[in-house]
């Protein structure tokens, strides 16, 4: 069965779609973490690397995936999201890359 890849913004690392974290900029220029994948809208992606995270919300690589302008709320969210990721998640991810 096919398995959709995408690739995160910050690492440039290829991975299964569900082993990302979609960002999505809704219609009404709303960013947001959508857990679903299917909300409707531009979306970006991110492994689940602190390191990827801090990059992606310290320069303007999110902003320019998405088309849009990250404000200061909005990075505090995504930043308080990124802060509930634990390193156990990407320690299946990083064994496969070896």
């Amino acid at each position: 069965k096919h398995i959709p890849q995408r690739t995160c913004v910050s690492c440039r690392e290829k991975g299964d779609k569900r082993g990302l974290i979609r960002i999505v900029r809704s219609p009404e220029h709303d960013v947001s973490v959508d857990p679903t994948g299917k909300k409707n809208g531009r979306g970006a992606y991110l492994c689940h690397r602190p390191a990827c995270w801090e990059r992606a919300l310290s320069t303007p690589i999110l902003a320019r995936a998405l088309n849009t302008e990250l404000n200061d709320e909005t990075r505090r969210e995504l930043e308080k999201y990124a802060a509930t990721l634990g390193d156990g998640e990407s320690s299946d991810r990083t064994a496969a890359a070896s």
